[in-house]
């Protein structure tokens, strides 16, 4: 690479919530970004501050079509994808295309450009665990043929897919498996635990739990998740990583720290427990703290904090 060069990253999913914050991160690290979306759950006003940055260029585009981007590439960070159970119960054909097709479009630009390739997967490759915490070496509990195995098939598929590039074209690849994430850009309908819960309780509406709430989920913030997937993508490691946070806590205790956290009256009311909703969530972290040196260091509270605070701004200005 010439000296007076810089990196190129290109990001798909860019106008997403974990796509717009790598950007940020990425820009903040000096690379040129290239941000790819097709807008069918990103929002341009994720990425509207970067605007008039000369070092990022968005491009509307839909990744499991052929994918052209002039010039040098040094990073390709796929990241297109639905990733909440609204978004992949009403979407679940494209949610399986993004998945397939467009892991396979994205590995065909890391092949065409010599790029390092990075996937976004998710800790759903576990399906609901009968291994806790899950570690890498855990295989997964899924369901195929369920209403959630869109989604979980389709990463574990870009996975296989992944590898085989790796193993066969010799490419250079990364793997994250992402846990629960939450912070300012999540969207407030998009049916995860945060904002549901947050917008419930900034509106004095009931906070909806499924089942008992004896369920088990644990919340990394975006900026530490972002921070090791950055470490991830400079390393050497080609195996799949879990990155998030392992403290672990009921969603009924979630429930009520998010009440108290928004000063709110809202009440706690219970529905029926969702098809194939895994019972437990918490990722074993040793393999990032020993490889990349890192564990989450955002404290649930103050994590929180800032996510409130964002949505009762939006709330505020009528946004939502």
């Amino acid at each position: 690479m010439a000296k007076d060069r810089k990196l190129v990253s290109v990001v798909t999913g860019g106008s997403g919530f974990l796509g717009s914050h790598l950007c940020d991160y990425l820009l903040g690290k000096g690379h040129q970004v290239i941000a790819i979306d097709n807008l069918i759950t990103g929002n341009v006003t994720n990425i509207e501050h970067l605007a008039g940055n000369e070092n990022f260029q968005f491009i509307k585009h839909d990744v499991t079509n052929y994918i052209t981007v002039p010039g040098d590439v040094d990073y390709i960070f796929h990241f297109a994808s639905p990733a909440s159970p609204i978004d992949y119960l009403e979407l679940p054909i494209q949610t399986l295309k993004v998945g397939s097709l467009g892991t396979h479009k994205a590995l065909g630009l890391a092949r065409a450009k010599n790029a390092t390739f990075f996937l976004a997967s998710t800790s759903e490759t576990y399906g609901d665990p009968l291994v806790h915490p899950q570690p890498e070496t855990y295989w997964g509990n899924v369901n195929p043929v369920g209403p959630r195995g869109v989604y979980d098939e389709a990463k574990r598929f870009a996975e296989a897919m992944t590898m085989a590039y790796h193993r066969y074209h010799g490419i250079d690849t990364r793997i994250v498996r992402i846990f629960n994430t939450y912070g300012p850009r999540m969207r407030p309908n998009d049916g995860r635990v945060v904002p549901t819960f947050i917008m419930q309780a900034l509106k004095g509406e009931p906070l909806t739990v499924f089942g008992e709430g004896d369920q088990t989920r644990s919340f990394c913030y975006v900026s530490d998740l972002i921070e090791g997937i950055y470490r991830l993508a400079m390393s050497r490691e080609c195996d799949p990583t879990n990155i998030g946070n392992p403290n672990e806590m009921t969603v009924l205790q979630f429930a009520e720290v998010i009440i108290k956290l928004c000063n709110s009256s809202s009440k706690i009311v219970n529905k029926p427990l969702p098809t194939d909703d895994p019972k437990v969530r918490r990722p074993n972290i040793d393999k990032a703290r020993k490889i990349l040196g890192w564990e989450p260091v955002m404290n649930l509270e103050d994590g929180l904090q800032s996510t409130i605070a964002y949505f009762k701004n939006l709330l505020e200005k009528g946004l939502i």
